[in-house]
């Protein structure tokens, strides 16, 4: 008989473990998999961005989904107390732009190792290749679980830390969601975030653009009534099938949503190259550029402050010829293609799959869940922690320390829950 079961070792279940095993509970770590921290792994582009350093109110707006239901765990585990949490087991962090935190090794597995032996150094039971069949209840509380193999093993309290639907061959298939059904709770629809975005574009089609990474733009999104929805800058890549890259993760979840939402084929996105200048302003510098090299042609003059590849298509778009020179400059056309250098349009008709994500949106609905304890409002002893719940952040280290803190709280909450 154990006092906790957690079910999934990735980053949410792996702090409850901590957390619950340090206020002196017996711990059953199950997992399915043989190996613990699998998505941990390969996050940060295997560096594991293990959190962001930004103050607490900035740390939640980049949590855009339902981020303010997290101000709870974060008092009782915040940003900062993940960094001293590792700083305190000898992991080393730097912190990089935008507040990004990782260890000095730029390796994932320092991180994972770290976590594992943690957890085991603190008694908790490990079991791999344990998939767990259901959740079972008594007495509208958590009795234990039982596995796939037919084992039945009870405890008082389980907490569910399966994670969501993205990144599957990581183990996160979306398990979870059937177990707190059952409990009566309800799931919110599901939806891919943090997704690469496609499009119909002939560009895209004859990618022309293919494997073109932009630096410092601006992204923007629109509703059909030409409301902005969103904007965000960074850096971006065009695709065979799209667009991707940091800033284009960031707008994804409002491109998804608005084309639900309007029942639209298409979401405009338009690309600003050049974010710092105003349309007056490339105006006026690109023309007094050609007037300062009266001889040159303008797609040469343009290589020095746009990208090589993307010229061609500008001036198509803008009907000039490449090889026009300062003199022939039509007036009403080089304004086009300053329309065209500050919103480039990009027509997204969707997104890769909700297993192609990095993030899960959508989740076991919040309403049900005490955001003090992570415990479930409708049945006692049970916790859930991590990307199951409807929470998702931006990637940049926001929606590992939802999981981290979250983590910690349902570990921390299950643990002094017993005793009373």
């Amino acid at each position: 008989m154990y006092d906790i079961i957690i079910i999934g070792g990735g980053s949410a279940g792996l702090m409850a473990s901590i957390a619950a095993s340090e206020y002196g509970a017996k711990v059953l770590l199950l997992d399915k998999g043989d190996k613990l921290g699998r998505k941990l792994g390969i996050s940060g582009g295997g560096r594991c961005n293990v959190t962001n350093n930004k103050d607490l109110d900035e740390l939640i707006k980049h949590i855009p989904g339902n981020g303010r239901f997290l101000y709870s765990s974060f008092a009782n585990f915040s940003n900062k107390d993940i960094i001293a949490f590792f700083e305190d087991m000898g992991i080393k962090l730097k912190e990089e732009d935008r507040g990004r935190m990782f260890p000095v090794t730029d390796k994932a597995k320092t991180v994972v190792d770290a976590l594992i032996n943690k957890v085991r150094s603190q008694g908790v039971h490990i079991r791999g290749n344990s998939p767990v069949q259901e959740v079972l209840y008594r007495d509208e509380r958590t009795a234990g679980v039982r596995l796939k193999s037919g084992e039945t093993i009870s405890s008082k309290s389980v907490i569910v830390a399966t994670g969501g639907k993205s990144v599957p061959h990581t183990g996160s298939t979306g398990d979870g969601y059937a177990w707190a059904e059952k409990a009566g709770h309800s799931i919110s629809e599901l939806y891919p975030t943090e997704v690469p975005l496609t499009s119909n574009e002939p560009f895209i089609r004859s990618k022309e653009l293919q494997g073109l990474s932009l630096r410092d733009i601006t992204l923007s999104v629109w509703n059909p009534k030409g409301k902005k929805l969103i904007e965000h800058e960074g850096d971006m890549i065009f695709t065979h099938f799209g667009i991707s890259g940091p800033a284009t993760l960031r707008c994804s979840q409002f491109v998804v949503k608005a084309l639900k939402q309007f029942n639209v084929p298409t979401i405009a996105v338009t690309l600003d190259i050049l974010p710092d200048k105003s349309l007056q302003e490339v105006f006026d510098y690109t023309l007094q550029l050609a007037k300062e090299n009266p001889k040159k042609a303008i797609k040469n003059l343009l290589k020095t402050i746009l990208p090589d590849r993307m010229i061609p298509l500008l001036l198509h778009k803008a009907q000039l010829k490449e090889d026009i020179t300062y003199d022939n400059i039509p007036k009403q056309q080089w304004m086009e293609l300053c329309k065209l250098i500050k919103a480039f349009p990009i027509a997204a008709n969707g997104s890769l799959s909700i297993e192609e994500a990095f993030v899960t949106g959508g989740g076991v609905n919040l309403k049900e869940v005490d955001p003090t304890t992570m415990e479930s409002k409708l049945t006692g002893g049970l916790y859930f922690c991590g990307e199951i719940l409807d929470i998702h952040g931006y990637t940049g280290g926001y929606n590992i320390s939802a999981a981290f803190s979250t983590g910690y709280t349902a570990g921390k909450s299950a643990a002094q829950s017993l005793h009373g």
